[in-house]
């Protein structure tokens, strides 16, 4: 299985975490120029590890010219398939969002300029959905970039725009949650070409593992919770699964580099 989203340098011994539970591949997230550093660095220690590097919504004070030029620079390096994860937060207060405009704009045209899809993080409060919408007002403007919308909310307007535009969704761990209806009902219906399953690790465990650090190796758990939503063996949707991870990001066929 491949993971198509973790934090593998948030963990304490990355490389423990690897071949867990058949897991044959996954993509460590460089969301920050340090994290952008530690995921190039892993995707060349471990052949089974590939790397993305950009700038996160909400670490957008970080963000500058000089730390532009270093991130476009390690986007050309040949293990990193992807740009991001960037996109639109208004969890928090403190949300600047022509920040995290900028920054989303950058990282849309840096990715259009490298050939690599861009990763898209959109969190809202509870109850609201400003940066959802927000994101279907910048993508709109950037039809040519592939993206994957990364541990997908569920929010039935991104939905449809995704699957009108070619998006790629994630689904994390958080599918299993009793009470993410909206989740559960965008995993059964995602066009199968365009599904992909990942941890976020070490964020979001699954059930049965809710509660405990995620680890990469837990994305079987998510799995198979959405190859029942949507009526299929596990092991057919694992050959779907990692078809399309291996499709948008390029991946070579089997594992390994």
């Amino acid at each position: 299985m491949i993971d198509t989203h973790c934090h593998l340098d948030f963990l304490d011994d990355p490389a423990s975490a690897r071949g867990e539970l058949g897991l044959t591949g996954m993509v460590c997230i460089g969301a920050s120029p340090e994290h952008a550093r530690n995921a190039v660095a892993l995707a060349e220690q471990f052949g089974d590890v590939w790397a993305t590097v950009g700038l996160h919504p909400t670490d957008t004070e970080e963000d500058s010219s000089d730390v532009r030029t270093d991130l476009e620079a390690l986007a050309l390096h040949p293990r990193v398939v992807g740009i991001g994860e960037s996109g639109l937060d208004d969890y928090w207060d403190d949300t600047k969002r022509e920040a995290q405009l900028s920054a989303f704009e950058w990282q849309l045209d840096l990715a259009r300029r490298v050939g690599k899809p861009l990763v898209i993080h959109v969190r809202d409060k509870a109850g609201q959905d400003s940066a959802q919408r927000g994101v279907i007002d910048v993508l709109a403007a950037w039809p040519d970039v592939q993206v994957i919308l990364h541990c997908f909310s569920g929010h039935p307007g991104l939905l449809a725009f995704g699957v009108e535009r070619g998006a790629y969704f994630g689904f994390a761990g958080n599918t299993t949650y009793k009470n993410a209806r909206e989740i559960q009902e965008a995993a059964r219906t995602v066009p199968q070409d365009r599904l992909l399953v990942e941890t976020d690790a070490p964020f979001l465990a699954p059930v049965p593992k809710r509660g405990k650090p995620n680890r990469p190796g837990y994305v079987r758990h998510t799995l198979e919770f959405i190859a029942g939503l949507r009526g299929l063996d596990a092991d057919e949707l694992e050959r779907v699964t990692d078809a399309n991870a291996r499709r948008v990001y390029g991946l070579p066929g089997q594992g390994g580099a």
